[in-house]
């Protein structure tokens, strides 16, 4: 399976995706204390890096 700039870009968007998800998840549901809002940002920020990726296909 060959696998042009666009493609790659796409995957990483989807993984970046669920990442942030499960970070969110366990900053929600595993951490009580002050470290699940830390967890929780940093899903957030994996969200943003998700958007910059899509936002960047076909345009590289």
């Amino acid at each position: 399976m060959a696998m042009n700039k666009n493609t790659v870009l796409a995957w990483a968007t989807t993984i970046m995706i669920i990442v942030g998800l499960a970070l969110m998840a366990l900053g929600a549901f595993r951490y009580d204390e002050i470290a699940g809002y830390g967890f929780g940002a940093v899903g957030i920020g994996f969200f943003a890096i998700a958007w910059v990726f899509n936002a960047l296909k076909g345009r590289v």
